[in-house]
């Protein structure tokens, strides 16, 4: 089976950074989509960010532009995100995701922004950020 598995999340200052890992195994990702997702306590889950399978395009939430950096390395089937003047209202925890279908699609935002197109979750790492 397909395992996406996130690190690096943890406990971090206000204006702080952190840098999250994801790795894939069990198969190749280098031909799909991957990405980011959210959940804070009581709000719903919220995109964070996605990369193309070559690294070319990424989107990011609106909440995270100009803060955070996604990336990816194929030949480790592993995508990142740097995470730089950390807000508390960034506390959440991060998902991993993957997907061929918003690869092949077209990479258009609407698909890659929305939860149910994204077929590959990681378990999720806590991310939390004092105040």
């Amino acid at each position: 089976q397909v395992q996406l598995v996130e690190s690096g999340g943890g406990l971090v200052q206000a204006g702080g950074s952190l840098r999250l890992s994801c790795v894939a195994s069990g198969r190749t990702f280098s031909s799909y989509a991957m990405g980011w997702f959210r959940q804070a306590p009581g709000k719903e889950r919220e995109f964070v960010a996605a990369i193309s399978w070559n690294g070319g395009r990424t989107y990011y939430g609106d909440s995270v532009k100009g803060r955070f950096t996604i990336s990816r390395d194929n030949a480790k089937n592993s995508v990142d995100l740097q995470m730089n003047s950390l807000k508390s209202e960034d506390t959440a925890v991060y998902y991993c995701v993957a997907d061929a279908g918003v690869q092949y699609s077209g990479f258009l935002l609407q698909v890659a922004t929305t939860t149910s197109s994204w077929d590959h979750w990681g378990q999720g790492t806590q991310v939390t950020v004092s105040s």
